[in-house]
């Protein structure tokens, strides 16, 4: 399916890796320009490296997205790199796993006000393109959650999506969100699981239907047409990516 994303401008937010880098990679296979930001200069030359294959521009910065005046800059420059705003994707997570001062902070600074903020800062370029919008949330932020502060700030970050859906609807600008299960990636989060602790691994997996963990590109996927003008009406809404596992 063509999804019609050629030439158009998207920022990736922790697009570096993982579930980022991968909608990162499903945009530009569909001809789209993208900027990518991470916290590191290697990790985004290597990101970079891997995006410019696809043949269309890249743009890419370093940005600590629990920090409002970095976030300011980055979508200003990627908005300058690019030409305009078409669409944003919201990925990183402080992955606050405590139930503390620590593990709320990291969720709240990263998973809702980076949001917030990201949103905030390209808000005037997708006016201006109509462009779309997508949160990463979490399968833990629906209904309750082990992991605390996790659960909440990702249930944050749908509400979030909700509010600004509607709030944004009269802009044209369509907001949408997806709740990804246990994706497993090198260096993530479940790779280290497998590696440090292969009984909370092993559990884990027995609690997925499809009875394996997901990929990161079948997320990327999910969020590249909800990017597109396939998904021309379709606003507000939350996609589980998970095999069942939130069944």
């Amino acid at each position: 399916m063509e999804l019609g994303l050629t030439n158009k401008n998207i920022i990736v937010t922790g697009g570096t890796r993982g579930i980022g880098l991968a909608a990162a990679k499903a945009c530009a296979a569909e001809g789209a320009n993208i900027s990518i930001c991470g916290r590191t200069q290697a990790s985004l030359d290597a990101a970079t490296a891997e995006l410019q294959v696809y043949g269309t521009q890249v743009h890419g910065a370093i940005c600590d997205i629990a920090d409002a005046d970095q976030i300011k800059t980055y979508i200003e420059a990627a908005a300058a790199a690019l030409g305009s705003i078409d669409g944003l994707v919201n990925n990183p997570s402080g992955f606050g796993g405590s139930d503390d001062e620590d593990g709320w902070g990291k969720g709240l600074d990263v998973d809702v006000m980076g949001v917030v903020r990201c949103t905030w800062a390209a808000k005037e370029q997708l006016q201006q393109s109509q462009g779309a919008i997508v949160n990463v949330s979490s399968i833990s932020g629906i209904g309750a959650s082990g992991n605390i502060a996790y659960g909440a700030v990702k249930a944050a970050v749908i509400q979030l999506t909700q509010s600004h859906a509607l709030s944004m609807a009269g802009d044209r600008i369509r907001v949408n969100c997806v709740a990804p299960g246990s994706i497993e990636f090198a260096g993530g989060v479940w790779d280290n699981v497998k590696n440090n602790a292969p009984d909370i691994y092993d559990q884990t997996l027995s609690g997925i239907p499809f009875g394996r963990m997901g990929e990161p590109q079948e997320v990327g996927e999910v969020v590249a047409f909800l990017l597109s003008a396939r998904a021309s009406w379709v606003t507000g809404q939350t996609i589980a990516i998970d095999g069942a596992q939130s069944l």
